[in-house]
């Protein structure tokens, strides 16, 4: 989940090559979740569970905004299976400087999914067992485990769920393989960039190199980048230095000219089409495009 006012501090500092993606990579991951087969198996291996059935509410992210003044979030991937239980999966690649920041978007992302679930009137007990699923590319609790799950349980009696039916969990690709299954042991490989070593990550594998393929997928990813780009511009900080802003602003733009030139590369814009979007003469954008 991403907020409906996104995380800036989530975005690439430049744009990846669409050669160089791979599943670690947002828009590579959320493509592949989207494929029945590969979320059930990957919820499965993480929860040593069997899912019969999942399905997608929205086909794209998913949106919650309570109030206009609030903040809202955007889920990237969200499912419910046959039983009603829902799960929130998130690639997580930025190591926030805040140790609290991670912990504290899952609080957030919980509040806002039962606020979305549940509708005026009805009763508590309607809200729905979730499960928040972070994978992390790096150690989010710097403790070497490859997966950490919480749940709400007594102090004074470990033994005492709370029963609330609400659960995180942080996967680490980076984390030791000891207690783990072997299959969510070689999706994490897999995440870490090493060849896919098992039937499940020679199928994700698989639908990594489809969507690669996938020209309109490459043009979605590009207009995708292009408005990560300017939602960073309309979300820029105020409080930031002038040079360094500019220096920002300098960056941006060379990376939406990339992208422009990569989609008249491909035939899906031509140069003028391309200078109308990057605001400039056409000109100036073939200098700068180097076209």
């Amino acid at each position: 989940m991403h907020m409906a006012m996104p995380f800036m501090q989530d975005m690439v500092a430049s744009v990846k090559p669409w050669e160089e993606l791979t599943i670690a990579d947002n828009f590579i991951f959320q493509a592949v979740m989207r494929k029945k087969r590969c979320c059930r198996r990957f919820i499965e291996s993480v929860l040593g569970i069997k899912v019969k059935k999942i399905t997608y509410p929205v086909l794209t992210e998913k949106d919650i905004k309570v109030r206009r003044e609030s903040k809202g979030v955007r889920l990237d991937v969200y499912v419910e299976d046959d039983q009603g239980n829902i799960y929130d999966i998130e690639m997580q690649t930025t190591d926030y400087a805040r140790p609290d920041e991670l912990p504290k978007r899952t609080r957030y992302y919980q509040a806002m999914i039962d606020l979305d679930v549940l509708n005026k009137g009805e009763s508590y007990a309607k809200l729905r067992q979730t499960y928040i699923i972070f994978v992390c590319t790096f150690d989010p609790f710097t403790a070497g485990r490859s997966i950490y799950t919480f749940r709400e349980t007594c102090q004074e009696d470990k033994g005492i769920l709370m029963g609330d039916e609400t659960t995180k969990i942080f996967l680490n690709s980076k984390g030791s393989r000891e207690g783990i299954s072997k299959e969510l042991a070689a999706f994490l490989d897999y995440v870490e960039g090493k060849a896919p070593s098992s039937k499940f990550t020679k199928d994700l594998a698989m639908v990594v190199d489809e969507t690669k393929e996938n020209k309109d997928r490459r043009v979605e990813y590009m207009s995708y980048m292009m408005d990560m780009l300017r939602s960073e511009e309309r979300g820029e900080e105020r409080g930031i230095e002038k040079g360094r802003k500019e220096g920002r602003k300098e960056g941006r733009k060379e990376e939406r000219i990339s992208l422009l030139r990569e989609m008249i590369g491909i035939g899906k814009l031509t140069i003028e089409e391309a200078a109308k979007m990057a605001n400039m003469s056409v000109d100036k954008f073939r200098k700068l495009a180097m076209l």
